[in-house]
Formats: structure tokens, C-alpha cells, sequence
């Protein structure tokens, strides 16, 4: 599974601090994400549903 996280990303972390072993923060000031397995779905769905922009969006 995959998440993606598009150009609407404003950099707040609110994904990062709901499922850090998949959103890190880049240096550039907005999140990345890594594949994850799928014990983590639970978190990830939770990060993109509360995501304030929507800018995630979760594959697989």
C-alpha cells in the first residue's frame, strides 16, 4: 500500500503526529510518505481524513 501527498500540502504535520512511521516532514517544509504495511492503515486513513487541505491520498 501507498500514500501519496500532493502539491496542496501546507506543511501543518497533523500527519506526522497521527502516523509518524509513515509522514516525515521533508526540508523543504511539506510531508512525504513512505510505503507502509498494512497494520498502519488504520493511521494513515485516519492522517488523510483529517488532513486539512486533502492532500492525501492513499493507494493499494
Amino acid at each position: 500500500m501507498e500514500a501519496s501527498i500532493d502539491r496542496h500540502c501546507i506543511g501543518c504535520g497533523l500527519c506526522v503526529s497521527t502516523c509518524p512511521s509513515v509522514f516525515t516532514l521533508a526540508d523543504t517544509g511539506v510531508a512525504v510518505a513512505v510505503a507502509f504495511p498494512s497494520n498502519t492503515l488504520s493511521a494513515v486513513e485516519q492522517a488523510a481524513n483529517n488532513c486539512p487541505v486533502d492532500a492525501i491520498h492513499v493507494e493499494g
